[in-house]
This record gives C-alpha cells, structure tokens and sequence, in this order.
C-alpha cells in the first residue's frame, strides 16, 4: 500500500466519509458543469472561444518586463506550497514558484503595485478569479494531478518559453501542448495534467483561472461552488500566507 492509501485507511471514519462523498460530489457536478458549458468541455479549448485573447497576447512584451524585473530577486518570490499547503505533493523545494495577483477573486493589492501593467490587463478579463506568475526551474516535473472544479478554465500565457521548447510542455488528458511567448493556450484542469521542463532553461506563464461559460443554469450553480470554494481552507491559507509573506518581504527590504 502506498504511503496516501495508508493514509486515507487510517484517518478518522468521518474524514473518510467526507472525503469520499466530495470526490463522488465533484465527479457529479463535473458531468452537470459540462452538459450546462456554452463552451466545449474538451481537454482543450480553442482561444476562438473568448474574445479577450488577442488583447492578452498583445500586452505580453509589458507583462514580460515586470516578471523580469521580479526576477531579479527571485528570493522574494514564494514557492507554490508556501502559499498552499494542498500544493505539497507537486511542489517541491524552489523549483515552482508563484507571483499571486488574485486568489479566487481575492486581490493582493502588494502584488498587483509591483506590476501595474500586469495587474490593470488582468482586471479587463471579464469572470477573471485567479491569476499568478507560475515560473518553473530547469530539469523540474510537476506530477500528474486533477483541478477541483469544471467551474473555472484555466489560460496559460507564455512569457519564458526555453529554447529547447520540444522538451518542455504540458500534457492535458491525452494531448501535448507546447508553450509559445506571447501565445495563449486554454485547457479544462479538470482533466489529468503534468507539466515537464525537461531543459536548462526556466519556464514562466502567466497562470489565469477565468469563469466558465455557462447556461443561466450553470452560472447559478457555479455561483454555489465558488461560494463554497472560497470559504474553504483551499482559497483561505494561500490568501492568509500570501499577506504573511509579503509582510515578511517588507520587513526583509
């Protein structure tokens, strides 16, 4: 037995309990999120769909300049499971750090001062709820995992692509996608996704979870799981750690 299964055996019976009625939950309101989606809920979902695209990609040379200048002290950016806890099994040392700007529609106004251009596109992005740089070193694999909810899409813009672009890339479920600067792509996190930099060279996107299309029926659900969402310890510690290292960071200038 692995070492999660032996956990899962020997926790409380109502943590068991809890925890297998919210994963038969969220494989539920999947199937209901997809048949309400005005959108296709496919692996990956063409950039036609939102028109906001093209104004992402054409502020990207603006977004780079502020995540170089970030870059030049990356001792100042958190890792992604210093922020959050849930992220400890895919996050390991300094190898995935993160810049937040918005946690589920939770802003950190620290962050978004030190990068105004970055912040004021992303306050154009209608249904925006997260968004951070997700800056990835060399030789470094992010684990096979599943998002939480079909509520959200999730959108990668590319700022550092290594040159060796063949040999870093996300797989979506079945389907190989290779980042491109300036270049967007869209996929549902709700499938199976790992990330491999398997180069010499960091990879940095910006990182943005964006409202899902939905019927009048759908939105009104996804109302319910945002609510739900944000009120959990998955939304609250990343926004609590976030203000806590920024403290920090101050106090450390």
């Amino acid at each position: 037995m692995n070492t999660i299964a032996s956990k899962a055996a020997t926790a409380p019976l109502w943590r068991r309990v809890l925890i297998k009625g919210g994963k038969r939950f969220l494989r539920w309101s999947g199937r209901f999120q997809a048949k309400h989606s005005l959108v296709p809920s496919t692996p990956v979902i063409a950039n036609s769909e939102f028109a906001w695209v093209p104004q992402l990609e054409a502020a990207w040379p603006e977004i780079r300049a502020e995540l170089d200048h970030l870059l030049e002290h990356p001792e100042d950016i958190p890792s992604f499971h210093q922020l959050s806890p849930d992220q400890k099994r895919i996050s390991k040392g300094d190898n995935w750090k993160t810049f937040g700007f918005y946690v589920y529609g939770n802003r950190s106004d620290e962050n978004c001062a030190l990068c105004p251009r970055t912040a004021a596109v992303l306050d154009t992005l209608p249904g925006m709820r997260s968004a951070m740089f997700s800056i990835l070193q060399p030789r470094y694999r992010i684990a096979a995992h599943h998002g939480p909810t079909r509520a959200v899409i999730r959108a990668h813009l590319g700022l550092k692509v290594p040159a060796d672009s063949k040999n870093v890339w996300i797989r979506v479920d079945d389907q190989i996608l290779h980042w491109e600067e300036g270049k967007v792509v869209l996929f549902d996190d709700t499938y199976e996704h790992e990330v491999h930099n398997d180069t010499d060279e960091l990879r940095a996107v910006l990182f943005i979870d964006i409202d899902r299309p939905m019927d009048r029926l759908g939105t009104f659900f996804n109302g319910i799981i945002f609510r739900l969402i944000q009120a959990s310890p998955y939304v609250r510690a990343p926004i609590k750690n976030l203000a806590n290292w920024n403290r920090q960071r101050v106090r450390r200038s």
